[in-house]
């Protein structure tokens, strides 16, 4: 569920079309006045009455309605994913499987995860996003963050908590070949833009945008670690540690690892 943001819409289409099909995708513009991106093709898309609320009201709503749309696929398909604009579910090139092969594969699970990568700007090294070209061809730098370690594979119907950050009742399980990317800090011009959105302003989402930029300032200052070597750490880290007020999310406790996106990755976003 989207709302003017045709940039990621397009992206998102194009990826999410290739692994499932354009017939598959269902995309929920928020407001009437939304159009659909050029290349929607064979695309569901359908039109909602605006939710002009605070953010976290909205939040809720919007994944109360996702669920129960998610509820209503199963009467037709064996596995929901459920994503943002900005976010790709990913699977490691070393499988060389295709994502819905290896999806097709998970059995006795409710929902799975993939490892949060949220790939940001490193202003020293890398400059401003050229919108006709790969991301990954651009960017090379990520924080491997818990907020994005989502479960956003679904094998039943189930409720998402706010932001597709938890499942409701159940605990979360993270695939060691899944990685969700979240491209919302890809570029720091694009997140200075979002400052000057009377949408964002009016519905509390500014300190939303404030946390894009301190991932920006994470990638440029801290030291870059090889990531395949803290893929699997991070995994561990996360699934042990929880935070007290959700114990069904997962936790960095607070641990900011900022990694170098390995070279295989490069071809596929």
């Amino acid at each position: 569920m989207a709302r003017n943001d045709d940039f990621f819409l397009s992206r998102w289409i194009k990826y999410y079309g290739k692994q499932f099909g354009e017939e598959n995708l269902y995309i929920y513009l928020d407001g009437e006045d939304q159009k659909a991106p050029q290349n929607a093709g064979k695309t569901n898309i359908i039109l909602k009455s605006r939710v002009a609320e605070h953010v976290v009201k909205a939040e809720r709503k919007r994944l109360r309605f996702l669920s129960a749309r998610a509820a209503e696929l199963f009467e037709k398909y064996d596995i929901v994913v459920g994503v943002d604009a900005d976010e790709f579910l990913i699977l490691d090139p070393k499988t060389n499987e295709t994502l819905a092969e290896y999806l097709s594969k998970i059995s006795g699970k409710i929902s799975v995860s993939g490892l949060g990568v949220d790939v940001a700007q490193h202003l020293k090294k890398e400059t401003t996003l050229d919108y006709d070209l790969p991301f990954f061809e651009q960017r090379s730098y990520a924080v491997l963050s818990s907020r994005y370690t989502k479960p956003s594979v679904i094998f039943k119907p189930i409720r998402w908590g706010a932001g597709f950050h938890r499942v409701k009742g159940h605990n979360f399980c993270i695939d060691k070949n899944l990685y969700l990317i979240h491209f919302g800090s890809v570029d720091y011009k694009m997140i200075m833009k979002k400052f000057e959105d009377s949408d964002f302003i009016s519905t509390g989402r500014i300190r939303h945008i404030k946390k894009r930029t301190k991932s920006v300032q994470l990638v440029t200052k801290k030291r870059a670690n090889e990531g395949d070597k803290w893929f699997s750490i991070a995994r561990i880290v996360q699934t042990i540690i929880r935070p007290i007020y959700a114990l069904n999310k997962p936790s960095m406790c607070g641990w900011k690892l900022v990694v170098k996106i390995p070279k295989r990755f490069k071809n596929i976003l």
